[in-house]
């Protein structure tokens, strides 16, 4: 009879434990997202750009609505206009005839929604990946693939670099960006490592040159989407604005970047 009774309370237990908590999360109105990232691949003509406007979500939301229906215009200090224009109903905005000039600047408008965006930007130049060279014990446990890709500084200029790791496994690429403080006129890598990759996996790896404004906002926001930073539910400790401003209500300010970069681009295949 105790044996019954044991049992029957230990299903009690497990069966009343079973009820689903529903997180109730504070949802703000919408903000525009701008995704203005130019980049003049070397060896390129550079004349194919396109911007991407979408509005922030509930976090919990699959759909990652676009912005539709904005005027989007780059302007350059040589009087010349480029005007993007939106592919159907995606939110993204193509231009086929924009001219890239190393250390030219450039001038963003964005009008959506009867409020005016602008965004001043000037055109990084970025020195070519030269080889790259791959370890495979590296890791805490000695068993991940790691890639460092080099390049060599230019002496005694100022520089800062932004590197995109694109792999078959993860879903997202891998972000990292330097600058050249401790390492000027020397060689210097960008350093890449994943457990999962196996031979013959194709790793695309790109470098951008980009203002020192870019670099320190991106460096905040690879610090803030950290392992340390204490995961998506943590309070951070301050909003990341780009340099993006909402001229008609400043107190509506968008997310992202408008940035001007050119790019080198290496295919690697794991061996």
């Amino acid at each position: 009879m105790k044996k019954g009774i044991l049992l029957l309370a230990t299903f009690l237990l497990f069966t009343t434990c079973e009820d689903v908590i529903e997180i109730e999360l504070n949802e703000a109105e919408p903000r525009l997202v701008i995704d203005a990232s130019i980049n003049w691949f070397r060896n390129t003509a550079g004349n194919e750009q396109s911007i991407k406007l979408s509005l922030t979500a509930p976090f919990f939301d699959d759909v990652v609505p676009p912005a539709n229906g904005a005027t989007v215009t780059i302007t350059d200090t040589d009087g010349n206009t480029f005007n993007f224009i939106e592919e159907e109903s995606t939110g993204i905005y193509r231009n086929s005839n924009f001219i890239p000039v190393i250390e030219a600047i450039y001038n963003l408008i964005i009008i959506y929604n009867e409020e005016i965006y602008t965004a001043t930007e000037t055109l990084k130049s970025v020195v070519p990946i030269e080889r790259i060279e791959q370890k495979d014990d590296g890791g805490f446990l000695g068993d991940d693939i790691e890639l460092k890709a080099f390049y060599t500084d230019p002496a005694n200029i100022e520089n800062f670099y932004f590197f995109e790791f694109f792999d078959p496994i993860s879903q997202v690429p891998t972000l990292e960006v330097y600058d050249d403080r401790f390492n000027d006129g020397n060689e210097i890598f960008g350093f890449y490592s994943e457990e999962g990759l196996e031979q013959g996996d194709l790793v695309t790896i790109r470098s951008y040159g980009v203002s020192q404004r870019f670099f320190d906002f991106m460096f905040i926001l690879l610090l803030q989407g950290s392992d340390d930073s204490g995961g998506p539910f943590e309070t951070q400790p301050a909003t990341i604005r780009g340099n993006c401003i909402n001229q008609t209500n400043p107190d509506n300010f968008p997310f992202g970047y408008f940035r001007l970069s050119e790019a080198d681009e290496v295919l690697y295949t794991i061996q």
